[in-house]
């Protein structure tokens, strides 16, 4: 058994068929085909059953799988070791990102991230849940994950990094009435935000995503509190969520990581009281990283001791109030 055979057996897992593995390789099929004939004869097991035209992986070949990736990914290491004497010139950072957190922080620690190392590539792929986070990179396929979740999440196995816990808000229409607001006085935008209560949301009609994520548990909580509110939406893709707002569809609840954009596109951002909190966290594995991917991780890290620094002392840093901390979900830890 060798890496090539290991690197083809997981093409022929990523497409389930041997043409277009051996096309996104650049080999003959025949070779293909030989080589995964040699591992299985090497293993004593198949790792395939040829169904009709198709095939299936075979139990044993599913338990190859996350050892094979560990390896390939081990090798990559290595080669990317052997590179990084020449400062990191090139390289990839493979990243599993859930909808919230793919935003912001996100998109501020690729900007930094790229800005101290130009020629390396992010490649951030997506998940719906936590546990898909903790999940992908537990079987090595990618090597770190950015998640959100409502307390720090159990990842037996994989080292957690928090980084920053963002409250929920309130994301109106630009056109609409809003829900009965407290107290608080009116804004512009880019101001403080008024607050609402989770009561103020009777009568509006809400936008909300599918069961499982915080935000959608929040409406749930309001609805079972017995208040009249109406989810007229529930849409799985949460990149649809602003669009549906700013047509006027409804009121949606979201991390306040979307607020600048929110703000920008006219819709109105409220703060929601009592405050509920999306802690956003990077999840890795514990052995030795790509040189690439612990690049990124020391990233995070500076982008972290710069945001406490910051709500530490927020009155040392022109612009950023305690109430804009907050509403960056940027509070003292």
């Amino acid at each position: 058994m060798d890496v090539r055979q290991l690197t083809y057996f997981l093409a022929v897992v990523e497409t389930m068929n041997f043409g277009r593995a051996a096309e996104q390789l650049h080999i003959a099929q025949p070779s293909l085909s030989q080589a995964i004939g040699t591992l299985e004869r090497e293993l004593g097991v198949p790792l395939f059953h040829r169904v009709g035209r198709g095939i299936v992986l075979s139990d044993a070949g599913a338990q190859l799988i996350e050892p094979a990736r560990q390896v390939v990914r081990d090798l990559e290491a290595a080669r990317a070791a052997a590179r990084s004497a020449r400062g990191l010139e090139r390289g990839r950072v493979e990243l599993v990102a859930m909808p919230s957190p793919g935003v912001e922080p996100l998109a501020t620690l690729i900007r930094d991230f790229t800005a101290a190392h130009p020629a390396m590539t992010v490649t951030a792929d997506a998940a719906f849940t936590a546990e898909e986070v903790i999940q992908t990179v537990k079987a090595g396929r990618a090597e770190l994950g950015l998640l959100g979740a409502a307390s720090p999440p159990r990842a037996g196995g994989l080292r957690v990094l928090p980084i920053e816990d963002q409250p929920l808000v309130l994301v109106s229409p630009p056109e609409e009435d809003a829900p009965r607001t407290s107290h608080a006085p009116v804004l512009a935008h880019g101001a403080a935000e008024r607050t609402v209560t989770r009561e103020d949301l009777a009568g509006a009609r809400l936008i909300a995503s599918k069961q499982g994520s915080l935000m959608r548990r929040l409406i749930d909580d309001v609805l079972a509190d017995g208040v009249d509110a109406h989810i007229v939406v529930e849409a799985e893709h949460r990149t649809s969520i602003l669009p549906l707002v700013l047509a006027g569809v409804g009121h949606a609840v979201l991390p306040s990581s979307w607020t600048p954009l929110a703000q920008r596109s006219g819709a109105r951002v409220r703060r929601i009281e009592p405050t509920a909190w999306l802690r956003i966290a990077l999840v890795f594995r514990t052995g030795i990283l790509t040189p690439a991917a612990q690049a990124f991780v020391t990233c995070v890290e500076d982008y972290v001791a710069e945001q406490r620094a910051a709500t530490r002392a927020p009155n040392d840093r022109p612009g950023l109030s305690p109430e804009s901390a907050i509403r960056l979900g940027r509070h003292p830890t």
